[in-house]
């Protein structure tokens, strides 16, 4: 056998390879919700990317998805930011939920380049998270957060109302609605694995 060859089936043999018939290796935070992280490569959200969270009306547990994640970033003192938030959220339920105030920012950006700016520039100085909450992301715009959550390694949540999923460039995209008083959350779309079946999370 040649060196070449040889060094082949080496390759196969490492486990550090990934092979089509298994999930790709993915750097995640945990998502805080079980029945969740076992559906995502990784359990969780992809770091340094952009997920979608797509939801049909305000007040079905869009924003309590995150608060595990917010709650773990800010105790490890790394900023979190709400970009345009539909509803200013209460404090002292975001701190009864395991956040850290202090590093916690709201962000009231009313005109849309003035959010997108704020999440491109926190994203690039390291923020742990962002959350941007826009109607419309066009791809372009879609390139340069996803290039800045790369540079800083954060993770940008983008909030979106409607039914389907505007898919572009997001590594994960998540649906959630109410069902008999839970949240509901379907995998529209995951880089990595397979959408799977919806599932409901802890109340």
């Amino acid at each position: 056998m040649d060196s070449r060859a040889e060094k082949l089936q080496q390759l196969l043999r490492d486990a550090r390879l990934w092979r089509g018939d298994r999930q790709a290796p993915l750097r995640a935070w945990p998502t805080g919700y079980g029945a969740l992280d076992a559906l995502l490569p990784g359990g969780g959200w992809p770091c340094g990317n952009l997920s979608e969270i797509v939801y049909a009306q305000c007040g079905v547990g869009e924003l309590r998805l995150a608060t595990p994640l917010l709650a773990r970033l800010t105790q490890q003192q790394r900023p979190v930011a709400l970009i345009a938030p539909p509803y200013l959220p209460y404090a002292p339920a975001l701190q009864q939920q395991g956040l850290n105030l202090q590093h916690t920012h709201i962000i009231d950006a009313a005109q849309e380049p003035d959010a997108l700016w704020a999440a491109e520039e926190l994203l690039r100085a390291g923020a742990g998270a962002v959350l941007l909450w826009q109607e419309r992301l066009d791809l372009h715009t879609q390139r340069r957060l996803q290039l800045a959550a790369e540079q800083g390694d954060g993770v940008l949540l983008a909030y979106r109302r409607g039914q389907q999923s505007a898919h572009g460039t997001a590594a994960l995209s998540l649906r959630i609605a109410r069902v008999a008083q839970r949240a509901q959350v379907e995998v529209l779309k995951c880089r990595g694995a397979r959408p799977a079946q919806p599932c409901l999370l802890a109340s």
